[in-house]
């Protein structure tokens, strides 16, 4: 690991196969091992904002791409220290139009991301459903991709077609570019196409499909309506377990060698004050696991 962060681009273009979830959720077990991680929403739908529960933020992720504010000063704290989360609005949909007319604009991301220094150990990037410039720009500041992928036949061609996209921005943007690694998502080991699906993927891409499976599991479609991860939500659920296995995978593959520490101090602005953070809490008949829990200590692997 060097003095700037490891950038990790959450990827698929194809929607539903669980990319969000598994941003959100990666994001908060990379924090509960005390690694100082940055969670940036560039998808217009801002989903990984509202699931920590930041919805209608005054700075976003819009002001940094195109105003070139620091990223510092459009990140918001979330209940766990270590994380913070940089969030996507309305606006982003304009972005793309916008980032037409700028110079270098496949790499106003990249630029925002290094001026953050050694702030940072892990940033994670949750990219839009579609291979547009906002996902470029994402590829063009990221180290590495991970692609969550659903066990099912379509999944097969669509990552095909995602790893020529990255392969090309490497030959052609950013020479760093690699797989991180593929995450099974939605899996059912019940279910013959899913199990020939792995097959095929594991056949093909070897130790760069995680051992950790992503199940299916109501956990995890019920935290982001409560404004939490399911580390969080729900920690004993089959999903949070999974989750936290997945992230003990991939910093046992970053070898992180730095004592865990603090994040940085984000600089207190009046427009900070102004987004409206929404944390429901469960309902009276939910079992007491729902309730927010004290984060656990991820096994770092080194």
């Amino acid at each position: 690991m060097t003095a700037s962060p490891y950038v990790i681009a959450v990827v698929n273009q194809k929607g539903g196969v669980g990319k969000t979830t598994s941003a959100v959720n990666l994001g908060a077990c990379l924090a509960a091992s005390e690694r100082p991680t940055l969670l940036i929403d560039m998808d217009p739908q801002a989903n990984a904002s509202s699931a920590y529960g930041i919805v209608n933020a005054e700075r976003q992720v819009y002001d940094a791409l195109i105003d070139e504010l620091p990223l510092t000063s459009c990140a918001y704290e979330t209940e766990l220290e270590t994380l913070h989360v940089v969030p996507a609005g309305r606006d982003l949909v304009g972005a793309e139009i916008e980032l037409v007319a700028k110079e270098a604009r496949e790499f106003q991301l990249d630029r925002a991301i290094k001026e953050l220094g050694d702030a940072y150990e892990i940033v994670l990037i949750d990219c839009p459903p579609s291979l547009g410039l906002l996902t470029l720009n994402a590829l063009s500041a990221a180290d590495a991709v991970l692609i969550p992928l659903q066990c099912e036949y379509y999944a097969l061609e669509g990552l095909a077609n995602l790893t020529e996209t990255v392969e090309l921005v490497r030959q052609q943007l950013n020479p760093r570019l690699g797989i991180q690694g593929i995450v099974l998502t939605m899996a059912d080991q019940r279910n013959n196409l899913a199990r020939q699906v792995e097959a095929e993927v594991r056949s093909h891409f070897g130790d760069k499909v995680y051992r950790t499976r992503i199940p299916r599991n109501v956990r995890l479609s019920e935290a982001p309506s409560h404004g939490q991860p399911i580390l969080l939500y729900d920690i004993h659920s089959k999903g949070a377990v999974a989750y936290q296995k997945l992230a003990e995978e991939l910093l046992a593959q970053l070898a992180i060698k730095e004592a865990p520490r603090r994040p940085p101090t984000l600089p207190v602005a009046p427009e900070a004050a102004s987004a409206e953070v929404v944390s429901a809490e469960p309902t009276p008949a939910s079992p007491p696991s729902h309730q927010a829990t004290p984060p656990p200590t991820v096994n770092s692997g080194t």
